[in-house]
């Protein structure tokens, strides 16, 4: 991909934040504008994050033009909005690149770069980290600042709140700045969100309040106030009491897409001491009207022409897993007037549009609060509520004591819909959802299945729904297979495999959707296959009958080999002295970088020929 860099006179220059530095405060705006406009062109081209870099255009100029970057240490959290800092960092000219199997990371990272602090890729670790780096900072004694970039969406997890409880209690000099957008991936929800809304509202608190200590100037209406009793008015709270009762100084909100603005603040808290909160309003998508008017949409794109006014259409194919688990949770409120589904702020990933407008009494977003939204669910099942938590594989693990202390102990009937289980592709290490059978198999009360195809995921929704036990089914990103959808009252034995076909000498056993790459090596291995269907409680006797008929057993999973599906299956040809050989196939102990799904499972083996490759080396 080309880009002229003739038509960025200033950018093109910019080959690391200390030219940047060089320019005079009255070329920033021009600066501001070719960023833009190159993010625009790079990711339109490419595809990746969108919305969220737009609307941190103007910041990321003021960060790196006051901060003396890469000594002063500068964290993004996420990461989503951090396209332009990686482009004024010396990724200019590899910014095509990103999302895509040996290019850019798409978050901020470590190896990648002196001036990516901090590895993210989840939300809402970046105030305690930064809270780390200053106590450090305080101890090195050479000046470094540091200063974090969290958006509002971030702020509804526990941790960001946890991180300035301490924060205003130790009191380390740290900027922590609050990307006010109104916006995460999804809308926001909360009490806290309201709130911050409501002060934005339109002029209430322009002016100067106790002195200069806070800028209200600038303030862009971003809600209309309903229209509230004057005593309602009155007895708003602005955010600034909520931060310094936290034991922050609270400066904003202002103007998050003034740049001169931005820089003349942020340099004057430099050199504040403490902690500071600096509170911008800005807009998701700023600068490109069609993410303006629709971020959400536009928070990661494919390729599209910036001259046309919608993205191309996907072209129409399978059901993605997201779209079957939504389908099925319609279909199953219909039936059942006490189901409750909950999801930690992914409800257009995990495919819960629809169900969150047709059921909304029946429907919870909890925002980005993963432990909360688990005991949520186990108080719902308590209270004879049959819960449902629908969350990506990855964000699962920020739960995992409340779904052993919470859900399992108690052996609360709670079905976990897994989403972005094994491989996930361009998002990375961060993202892959490789550990769940792991993490899970080892937990009693447990039971956990894991679908071949579409049919076979919803199938399992519907048993585990219908269990009086906690229950996890793990699908993954992307489409099914064009399998005709069960009844809606049908169920499996829990426990029990399917034999797919029969042969000789060695059986595939295959757990999830690698069934369609096992069936092409098993032929060629005249080997036979089973879908094991369950993780846990394994089809001992299926195991038992193959291993006594057979001399190699084979298992495969997109999941971790360590400690995952066929973990469980070598513990138990152990336990019985069974004599059979096991090749366990599946993700290696390493974090598996990004790519796409088929380009990282043909990498590691996990395609029909590494499948093949892996079995006939293991024979000889």
């Amino acid at each position: 991909m080309t880009t002229n860099l003739a038509d960025y006179p200033l950018l093109s220059q910019i080959d690391a934040p200390a030219q940047l530095r060089q320019l005079s405060q009255d070329q920033l705006t021009a600066v501001s504008n070719e960023l833009r406009s190159y993010l625009l062109n790079s990711v339109s081209k490419s595809s990746g994050h969108f919305a969220s870099g737009l609307g941190t255009i103007e910041l990321t100029v003021a960060l790196h033009y006051v901060y003396d970057t890469p000594l002063d240490h500068l964290i993004w959290d996420v990461g989503h909005q951090a396209y332009p800092h990686k482009i004024l960092t010396g990724r200019r000219d590899q910014l095509h690149t990103i999302r895509q199997k040996d290019g850019l990371h798409p978050f901020p990272w470590r190896e990648e770069s002196e001036y990516d602090v901090l590895s993210v890729g989840h939300s809402s670790t970046s105030i305690s980290a930064a809270l780390g780096l200053a106590v450090a900072a305080e101890k090195e004694g050479i000046g470094r600042k540091v200063v974090a970039v969290i958006g509002d969406g971030a702020m509804t997890a526990g941790m960001a709140f946890e991180a300035l409880n301490h924060g205003g209690d130790i009191h380390k000099d740290m900027l922590v700045i609050l990307n006010d957008n109104e916006m995460s991936i999804s809308e926001n929800v909360g009490a806290l969100n309201n709130h911050l809304a409501k002060m934005l509202s339109g002029s209430l608190y322009t002016g100067l309040r106790e002195g200069s200590k806070r800028i209200l100037k600038n303030i862009p209406p971003i809600k209309e106030l309903a229209s509230r009793a004057e005593e309602h008015l009155k007895g708003m709270v602005v955010p600034s009491t909520f931060f310094e009762e936290l034991g922050f100084n609270y400066i904003g909100p202002i103007d998050g897409h003034d740049v001169n603005g931005l820089v003349d603040t942020i340099r004057n808290m430099r050199n504040l001491k403490g902690p500071q909160i600096l509170h911008i309003a800005t807009t998701k998508g700023k600068g490109y009207h069609a993410a303006e008017q629709d971020p959400i949409k536009y928070h990661a794109v494919p390729k599209f022409n910036p001259d046309d006014t919608s993205l191309p259409a996907s072209k129409p194919s399978l059901p993605t897993y997201s779209q079957v688990f939504g389908d099925w949770l319609c279909k199953t409120a219909e039936l059942d007037p006490k189901l409750a589904a909950i999801t930690p702020a992914m409800r257009e990933g995990s495919g819960m549009v629809e169900f969150s407008q047709r059921f909304p009494d029946q429907y919870y977003d909890v925002a980005i609060a993963e432990q909360h939204a688990v005991t949520y669910a186990a108080g719902l099942a308590i209270g004879g509520q049959n819960a449902i938590v629908a969350i990506y594989s990855s964000f699962l693990q920020r739960g995992y004591d409340q779904l052993i202390h919470d859900v399992a102990i108690q052996n609360l009937p709670v079905l976990f819909a897994i989403d972005r289980a094994g491989i996930v592709g361009a998002d990375g290490p961060t993202h892959q959802g490789a550990f769940d059978l792991s993490f899970l198999r080892c937990i009693p009360n447990m039971v956990i299945m894991a679908p071949a195809n579409e049919r076979e995921c919803q199938l399992m929704l519907t048993t585990g729904h219908k269990l009086d036990k906690p229950a996890a089914v793990r699908y993954p990103r992307g489409t099914g297979t064009g399998e005709t959808l069960p009844g809606m009252d049908e169920t499996i034995e829990v426990g029990k495999g399917r034999l797919i076909q029969s042969g000789e000498k060695i059986a595939l056993l295959s757990f999830g959707t690698l069934l369609g790459e096992a069936e092409k090596a098993a032929k060629a291995l005249n080997a036979t296959l089973v879908d094991m269907r369950f993780v846990k409680p394994l089809d001992e006797a299926l195991i038992t009958e193959l291993a006594q008929s057979h001399h190699t057993l084979v298992t495969l999973e997109d999941n971790v080999i360590a400690g995952g599906a066929g973990s469980g299956v070598n513990e138990y040809i152990l336990s019985q002295g069974l004599a059979v050989k096991v090749l366990n196939i599946g993700l290696p102990d390493v974090f598996v970088k990004h790519g796409t799904q088929a380009e990282i499972h043909e990498e590691l083996g996990l395609d029909c020929e590494g499948i093949i490759d892996k079995v006939n080396a293991f024979l000889n």
